[in-house]
């Protein structure tokens, strides 16, 4: 006799995934009513996003800023979104959600690595979300399969520029931020050959 397991589509509220979450083994975001799992990180994903991170300075021309590093979570109060990038740069001190120091608010730049499962959404669906935050002011979207970076910076609310860098021997700069870092120090000890998912 065969049983046919059928799983019931359940509309969580932002409190009972708040709830799960602080439970939870693994992560997962919440997208409108939905909590969707997230896929482990290959280890380029991580390296290359520790690169980032451990390179761009916490004060610039006498401006503080914070960066985090995966672990942090984000709230997207306009879509009803939680979410976790790899890495977020806070001008100042961050903005929290609720009493607890666990969700922020105020992100004015993100990093995203793009694998292969999360770069559609990554550059679409994602974005769009991003883009409802008032301090968020520049995107940068690093591909994990070669020398590729793409930057979105913000010119006016609805208006958006577009530049991208290709090979080691570019050099990315921020828009917003007085900050540079080549391609060659983002992929240090990157084996593409490595890279999957």
């Amino acid at each position: 006799m065969n049983m046919i397991l059928q799983t019931q589509k359940h509309n969580y509220t932002p409190e009972e995934y708040l709830e799960l979450e602080a439970k939870a083994e693994y992560k997962n975001e919440y997208r409108d009513g939905e909590i969707i799992p997230m896929t482990g990180g290959t280890t380029n994903h991580h390296k290359i996003a520790g690169n980032f991170y451990k390179k761009f300075p916490l004060i610039i021309n006498g401006q503080d800023y914070e960066v985090y590093i995966g672990d942090v979570k984000l709230s997207i109060p306009h879509d009803r979104i939680y979410t976790y990038p790899d890495v977020i740069v806070i001008k100042g001190q961050p903005v929290y959600e609720g009493t607890e120091k666990t969700i922020i608010t105020n992100p004015s730049l993100i990093v995203e690595v793009l694998s292969n499962s999360t770069k559609n959404y990554d550059k679409t669906d994602k974005f769009k979300f991003y883009r409802s935050i008032p301090e968020f002011q520049e995107y940068i979207i690093i591909d994990q399969y070669s020398f590729a970076v793409e930057q979105f910076a913000k010119q006016t609310a609805d208006q958006w520029i577009f530049q991208e860098y290709e090979g080691e021997e570019a050099i990315l700069a921020l828009k917003t931020i007085d900050f540079q870092i080549s391609l060659r120090e983002i992929y240090q000890r990157i084996n593409f050959e490595l890279s999957e998912g």
